[in-house]
C-alpha cells in the first residue's frame, strides 16, 4: 500500500472539491432512502436538447468513433471562432481555437503553459473552488483579493492595481460567476481594463462559461470585445455544460493569443489527446443549429424564476443577507448572524434536515453558504422550508 508520505508535492495537499463531495454524500442518503433535497450541485435539470443528442447518435452511426485531431475536429474549431466573432466581438480565428475535455481543462492547459513557480495569479474571492488547486498544481502562487456584498462580490480596478506586484502573470475573472452570479457591466471591466493595460504582459484568463445564463437588465459582455489591446490580452475558457445541459458531455474550449494555444494543444496532445470525437458533433450542433437558441431561452427563463424564488425564500430568513444574482444558477448568502462556521452551518443543514448546500469556505468566505437553483422548483420549495426551520431552530 502507498502511504500519503509517498505522494507527491504536488498533490500532498490537494483539496478535494467540496461540491462534489457534498454531492456524493447526499446521493449516497438518497441510496439509503431518505429524503434529501440537493441544492448543491451545478448541473441544469434538464435534458440535453434533442437535436444535440440526435447529431451525437448520427455522429456513431456514421463512424465518427475514431482518433481526432488534439484541437479539435475543425468544423468545430471553426464554429467556436464563428460564434466567438458574431455574439461577443471577439475576432478569434480557427487556429487559435482548443477544443478541451470540459472547461476545466482548459484551465489546467492554461495554467500548465502559462505559470511557473514564482509567478502570481490574482483570484477574486469568492472564487471558483477549482482555480486556486489548479494555480496551485502549476506551481504558481494564488493572490487572493477579498470582494464583499455591499460591492456586488466583484473586483475593483482599485483592488488588482493594489493586488499587483512584479510578479503578477495572470488574472482570473470569472462573469457570470459561480458562487456568487455577480455579472460585470461594461463600465467595471472598462475599469478593470485601465489597469491591466498599464502591466506589461499581464493576462487575463476569462471564464465564461455562464455567459447565456444572465437575468433581469444584466447583459454579459467580453472583457477581450473592449479594444484590440485588451483583446491581445484576453484568453476565453467556456464550453458547452451550463447553457446546453451538456454536463456529461466534457466538452469545453480556449480561444487566445496562438502561442499560447499551440502550447496548449502541444500539452494536450500528450495528455488526453482528442475529446470524445463523437461528442463533437454534438457540439457543432449545438452551435449552428438554430434549434438551440429556442432550447437556451426556456432553461434561461425557468432560472430567471427559480432564481426568484430562491432570493425571496432565503430574504424571508431571520439573521440572513442576501444579494440579488445576476447570472448562473447559484444564491450565495451571509450567514455570519448564526454563529456557525458555513461547514458547521451545512453538516447541521444535511444532518438535521437533509437539504444539501455548499459551504462558503470552500469558495474562500466561511461566512457564507451556495445555493444552487439548478433543480426543480418543488425540490427548491421544499429545501427552503427546511432551511427556514433549520435557521429558526439556532
Amino acid at each position: 500500500m502507498v502511504s500519503a508520505a509517498g505522494l507527491s508535492q504536488r498533490v500532498a495537499h490537494l483539496s478535494p472539491s467540496a461540491t462534489l463531495s457534498i454531492s456524493a454524500v447526499a446521493k449516497a442518503m438518497q441510496a439509503e432512502g431518505l429524503d434529501v433535497c440537493s441544492l448543491s450541485a451545478g448541473e441544469p435539470d434538464f435534458e440535453t436538447p434533442e437535436h444535440i443528442r440526435a447529431a451525437a447518435v448520427r455522429a456513431l452511426e456514421e463512424g465518427k468513433t475514431r482518433y481526432g485531431p488534439a484541437a479539435g475536429i475543425p468544423a468545430l474549431r471553426q464554429a467556436v471562432a464563428d460564434k466567438l466573432q458574431q455574439e461577443n466581438g471577439l475576432n478569434f480565428s480557427r487556429d487559435q481555437i482548443l477544443i478541451s475535455n470540459g472547461g476545466k481543462q482548459t484551465l489546467f492547459n492554461l495554467a500548465m503553459v502559462l505559470l511557473d513557480p514564482g509567478d502570481e495569479v490574482i483570484l477574486p474571492v469568492p472564487y471558483w473552488v477549482s482555480y486556486p488547486e489548479i494555480v496551485t498544481l502549476a506551481g504558481a502562487k494564488v493572490v487572493r483579493v477579498p470582494t464583499e456584498e455591499a460591492q456586488g462580490f466583484k473586483l475593483t480596478a482599485a483592488q488588482l492595481r493594489q493586488a499587483l506586484t512584479p510578479h503578477t502573470k495572470v488574472l482570473i475573472l470569472n462573469s457570470p460567476a459561480n458562487p456568487t452570479g455577480a455579472v460585470y457591466h461594461r463600465h467595471e471591466l472598462e475599469a478593470l481594463a485601465e489597469v491591466i493595460l498599464s502591466v506589461p504582459d499581464l493576462y487575463v484568463i476569462c471564464d465564461e462559461i455562464y455567459e447565456k445564463l444572465v437575468y433581469g437588465e444584466a447583459h454579459h459582455i467580453s472583457l477581450g470585445s473592449l479594444s484590440p489591446e485588451v483583446f491581445q490580452r484576453t484568453i476565453l475558457s467556456s464550453g458547452f455544460a451550463k447553457a446546453y445541459a451538456m454536463t456529461g458531455w466534457r466538452i469545453g474550449y480556449l480561444a487566445g493569443p496562438k502561442p499560447i494555444v499551440d502550447a496548449a494543444i502541444n500539452l494536450q496532445s500528450h495528455s488526453t489527446s482528442n475529446v470524445c470525437t463523437f461528442a463533437q458533433y454534438g457540439a457543432l450542433e449545438a452551435l449552428t443549429s438554430p434549434l438551440s437558441a429556442a432550447s437556451i431561452e426556456k432553461m434561461r427563463q425557468e432560472f430567471s424564476q427559480r432564481r426568484d424564488l430562491m432570493v425571496q425564500g432565503i430574504r424571508a430568513l431571520p439573521g440572513v443577507t442576501c444579494p440579488q444574482p445576476e447570472g448562473a444558477f447559484y444564491v450565495f448568502f451571509n450567514i455570519r448572524q448564526t454563529g456557525l462556521s458555513s461547514v458547521e452551518f451545512c453538516q447541521r443543514l444535511l444532518k438535521e434536515q437533509q437539504v444539501a448546500a455548499v459551504p462558503g469556505v470552500a469558495f474562500g468566505a466561511d461566512h457564507c453558504i451556495r445555493l444552487s437553483y439548478a433543480t426543480d422548483r418543488a425540490t427548491i420549495e421544499k429545501g427552503l422550508h427546511r432551511l427556514h426551520q433549520f435557521v429558526c431552530s439556532l
